[in-house]
C-alpha cells in the first residue's frame, strides 16, 4: 500500500529574539512616545463616540491615521509608520472589546504598562547581522537563526516584566501536514495530573511555581524585586516547555483531539488558586488549537458535565460525586462491575461527547431541567373575585 504524501501549507510563525542591553534606553524612550500616541487615539475615539451634539461616530484605523498626520515632528524616536501602526492596532482592539474607551497606557510608576513598539515591515533594514529601525541599529542574540530570515513582516518590540526587550518577527513558513498514526483521543484536565488522555498517557502536574516559591518569598522579603521577577519568568518558561512538549506529542500522534472545557476563573478565587494557575489549562488548549490548525488536525472543546461520574462502558452515573468524591481515584461501576480510573474514564467520556457533537449551533440539549414557568394561569369563566364576592 502506497504511503500518503505529506502536503505543505503556508503558515505564519513568530520568532522572538532577545535584544542586547545597549539598546534598552532608546527602546524605553520610544515606548513612552508609543504610549502617548495610544492615549491620544483613546481620547480622540472616545470623544467621537460620545459627542456633545450630533450622532456618534466610531473612528477606524484609517480615520485615526489621517488625524495623526504631521505628528512625526513632535516625536524624536518613532516615525510615521509606527504612529500609523499604533492607531490601526488601537482600532482593532476597540472593535474587539466593543468599548468606547480602552485602558490608558501608563509610562511611569508601579503600575506602568510594559513597553510595546509596533513597526511595519517597510521600516526595517538589515545591517549585516543586526537590524536597523528608525535610524538605530539593534543587535540580537541567536544570530544564525536571525540571518536565515529572508523577508520581514509587520512585527513589534515588546518588554517583559523583568525589563528585557524582545524582537517579535512573524515569518512565513511551510508546515507539513502528515497523516496521524492514530485516529482520536480524549483529554481530561485536572489538578493531580494536568492532563490525562483516554489512552492512559499522563502529564504530571508540574511544580514550576511551587519548586521556586521559597526562593521567590525570600527575594520578596529582602526587597529584591528584579530577582523575584526573574524567578517568576523561570517558572513560566518551565510550565510552557512542559505543555509545549505534551501538546506536540498529541498533535503528532492523533488526528482528532477532544478536550474538556474546564474553567479556571471560578477556581482561582478559592484556596486552590496556586495549584490551578500552575497547571496552565488555558495555555494547553490554545497550543492544541493553533498547532492542530497548522498540522491539519481537528481539535474540539466540549462540555465535561458528569464525565467523572458516568461510566464509560455503560453510561450509568455510579461514580463518586461531590467534594468528598474527589479523593476517590479508582472505583467500580455498580451497574456493570467494571473498574474505572477516574481520570481515564473522564477522558473516554469526553472523547465520546466529541464524537456526537451537535451539528447545528444553538440546538444543543440543556444539561439541566428547564425551570417551571411563572406565568399566571388564565382564570376560568365565573371564577373572578367579583363573582366570588357576589
Amino acid at each position: 500500500m502506497a504511503e500518503t504524501a505529506a502536503a505543505s501549507t503556508p503558515t505564519v510563525r513568530t520568532y522572538r529574539f532577545k535584544v542586547r542591553g545597549e539598546c534598552y534606553p532608546w527602546l524605553n524612550a520610544a515606548a513612552i512616545e508609543v504610549n502617548q500616541v495610544w492615549n491620544w487615539a483613546n481620547e480622540t475615539s472616545y470623544k467621537a463616540a460620545r459627542p456633545f451634539f450630533g450622532p456618534p461616530s466610531f473612528l477606524s484605523g484609517f480615520d485615526l491615521c489621517n488625524l495623526s498626520s504631521g505628528a512625526t515632528e513632535h516625536f524624536e524616536h518613532i516615525g510615521a509608520d509606527t504612529i500609523q501602526k499604533v492607531c490601526c492596532e488601537f482600532a482593532i482592539r476597540r472593535r474587539q472589546f466593543q468599548k468606547a474607551k480602552l485602558r490608558w497606557r501608563v509610562s511611569r510608576g508601579s503600575r506602568r504598562s510594559l513597553g510595546w513598539i509596533p513597526f511595519k515591515a517597510a521600516s526595517l533594514r538589515r545591517n549585516g547581522h543586526s537590524l536597523r529601525f528608525c535610524g538605530k541599529s539593534f543587535r540580537v542574540f541567536e544570530r544564525p537563526r536571525f540571518v536565515e530570515i529572508k523577508r520581514f513582516r509587520d512585527g513589534s518590540f515588546s518588554q517583559d516584566s523583568v525589563g528585557d526587550w524582545w524582537l517579535n518577527l512573524p515569518v512565513e513558513a511551510q508546515a507539513e501536514t502528515n497523516p496521524a498514526p492514530k485516529p482520536e483521543v480524549g483529554v481530561d484536565l485536572g489538578l493531580r495530573d494536568t492532563a490525562v488522555t483516554s489512552d492512559g498517557e499522563r502529564l504530571e502536574a508540574g511544580r514550576s511555581f511551587r519548586s521556586l516559591e521559597p526562593q521567590i518569598s525570600e527575594a520578596q522579603r529582602r526587597g529584591h524585586k528584579r530577582k523575584a521577577k526573574r524567578l517568576h519568568r523561570t517558572a513560566a518558561r518551565r510550565r510552557a516547555d512542559a505543555l509545549h512538549k505534551f501538546s506536540r506529542r498529541l498533535i503528532d500522534r492523533y488526528q482528532f483531539i477532544v478536550v474538556g472545557n474546564v474553567r479556571s476563573l471560578p477556581l482561582i478565587k478559592t484556596r486552590l488558586a496556586k495549584a490551578v494557575l500552575d497547571t496552565g489549562w488555558g495555555i494547553l488548549r490554545t497550543q492544541l488549537q493553533y498547532k492542530g490548525q497548522q498540522a491539519g488536525r481537528r481539535v474540539l472543546v466540549v462540555d465535561e458535565w458528569n464525565t467523572s461520574r458516568a461510566c464509560s462502558a455503560c453510561r450509568a452515573l455510579t461514580g463518586p460525586a461531590g467534594v468528598n468524591g474527589l479523593r476517590v481515584r479508582l472505583w467500580v461501576c455498580a451497574a456493570c462491575g467494571i473498574a474505572q480510573d477516574r481520570d481515564v474514564n473522564a477522558a473516554k467520556n469526553i472523547l465520546a461527547a466529541g464524537r456526537c457533537a451537535p451539528s447545528v449551533s444553538g440546538n444543543e440539549p440543556s444539561r439541566r431541567s428547564a425551570r417551571r414557568s411563572r406565568a399566571p394561569r388564565p382564570r376560568e369563566a365565573g371564577n373572578t373575585r367579583s363573582d366570588a364576592a357576589a
